[in-house]
């Protein structure tokens, strides 16, 4: 029996999130299992870096699972995608230690955050992005992503029904920047994050560009640590996991 480790990229858009539910077949965990057990022609169980919420993305998401038959490494991917479904696609397998584990050896992961800057939506792009109408300010918004970097209790920046037992965690990079048609990206890194975080810290930034909010209140509403000073949480479609690192 060998543990795999694969990556896969997906659109979160018809899925209710990563974690497969008991009141929905539609998330990608379950998809991916049932199309993994009939390779291996028994039950799969595959344990994810992290649990994506519903209608976000991933370029680089990563799973690992132990597998019975001897198919070789490189052919893992492409046997996978003849069961998947066209929103769903295993970029990359590769055989690991029996005990790596791709949610507890994690060491840090990336996000971007897209926005689209403009008075109208894409066709082309709506599931991916976040229409904002109002001008944004791209530097009003970096000066108040400098106060997100470093290491926080981001207790503010996590949405109700997180049962986590900390809330620190640590930016490592948090970077904006406009890119062609309009768009507006918010890449941030690092070594973890909290329910609903990034879109809490994407909402936030947002404000800021539209000069709701200054560098000094988002150092503030960090020290607050009460959700009910920070800004509104982005939509979920705007949202993708771009990296997962280990090291």
């Amino acid at each position: 029996m060998r543990n795999i480790k694969i990556t896969l990229e997906y659109d979160g858009t018809d899925y209710s999130g990563w974690q497969i539910q008991k009141n929905t077949p539609h998330t990608i965990q379950q998809v991916v299992e049932e199309a993994l057990s009939k390779l291996n022609k028994k039950k799969v169980q595959i344990t994810g870096a992290g649990r994506t919420d519903a209608g976000v993305h991933a370029l680089g998401q990563v799973a690992n699972f132990l597998l019975d038959i001897p198919i070789p490494i490189a052919k893992i991917p492409i046997a996978l995608n003849t069961e998947l479904p066209a929103d769903i696609i295993c970029k990359k397998a590769e055989e690991v230690p029996v005990n790596f584990h791709s949610r507890h050896h994690t060491r840090a992961k990336t996000y971007r955050y897209r926005i689209l800057n403009d008075n109208f939506n894409s066709v082309f792009k709506r599931n991916f992005v976040y229409k904002v109408h109002k001008n944004l300010d791209i530097e009003l918004m970096k000066k108040a992503a400098k106060m997100i970097i470093g290491k926080h209790d981001f207790a503010a920046f996590v949405a109700a029904g997180s049962s986590v037992t900390s809330t620190v965690r640590e930016i490592y990079k948090l970077a904006i920047y406009k890119v062609d048609d309009n768009e507006i990206w918010i890449d941030v890194t690092g070594d973890g994050f909290l329910y609903n975080m990034v879109r809490i810290i994407a909402g936030t930034l947002i404000e800021a560009g539209k000069g709701k909010r200054t560098a000094n209140n988002i150092k503030t509403t960090i020290e607050n640590k009460n959700r009910k000073f920070a800004g509104i949480t982005a939509p979920a479609q705007g949202l993708t996991l771009l990296e997962v690192f280990y090291k």
